[in-house]
């Protein structure tokens, strides 16, 4: 016997029973897909973090005023005022710095294409980015692709948010980074924000967005 358009067989009660059913085991259902994605998330945080011990807080202090010169150096060029730094796994050397150029190729995801082509993948996974603002959605993507295994940015999303408002020039996202690689399967390890850097890093969006 076919079901009528209803979903019922007609000639039996097969089709109400059958839909009872189905809405009797759809809360057990419900929470098969929950504890799914629970073991999901509990994976994604068990993932291997990179190799060496983390930078210490004054290295990381250290790094990103260095980025931030960076940024001041791109905004005296006529760029967006932003700027990134690779450290090595010394937490010290800086191997490559870029400032911001455009739209479609910020600070951060310039940096990691350019580390890609410089370094492999094993060398980059030891490797630090410093960032004077938390990467966006595609920074970060990048980040993870290049496998750069380390990520302190001084000021949030949410903050440079607050400092560009719908500024054309620079419509900035609300999505956290750190959003991104826990949905990743790389243990990226992340730091940020950091009070003690903001206002220098603030200073030189606080006119450029008005």
């Amino acid at each position: 016997m076919r079901p009528d358009r209803r979903g019922f067989v007609q000639g039996s009660l097969l089709g109400p029973i059958g839909l009872m059913l189905a809405g009797a085991l759809a809360p057990h259902a419900a929470a098969l897909e929950h504890a799914t994605a629970m073991e999901k998330e509990k994976a994604m945080t068990d993932l291997p973090p990179p190799p060496g011990n983390d930078p210490s807080q004054g290295q990381m202090l250290a790094n990103l005023r260095r980025a931030n010169a960076v940024a001041g150096r791109a905004l005296e060029a006529g760029h967006h005022p932003f700027g990134a730094v690779l450290v090595a796994a010394d937490h010290t050397s800086v191997l490559l710095e870029q400032g911001n150029l455009d739209v479609v190729n910020h600070a951060e995801s310039t940096l990691a294409r350019l580390a890609a082509e410089k370094f492999s993948a094993e060398e980059l996974w030891g490797m630090t980015l410093y960032t004077t603002a938390e990467p966006c959605a595609m920074c970060a993507g990048t980040q993870y692709w290049a496998n750069i295994g380390r990520l302190v940015y001084g000021i949030s999303e949410a903050r440079l948010l607050e400092l560009t408002g719908s500024s054309d020039k620079n419509p900035t996202m609300d999505v956290p980074c750190r959003y991104i690689f826990e949905h990743s399967q790389k243990g990226i390890r992340v730091w940020g924000p950091f009070a003690e850097v903001e206002e220098e890093i603030v200073a030189l969006h606080r006119d450029f967005w008005s």
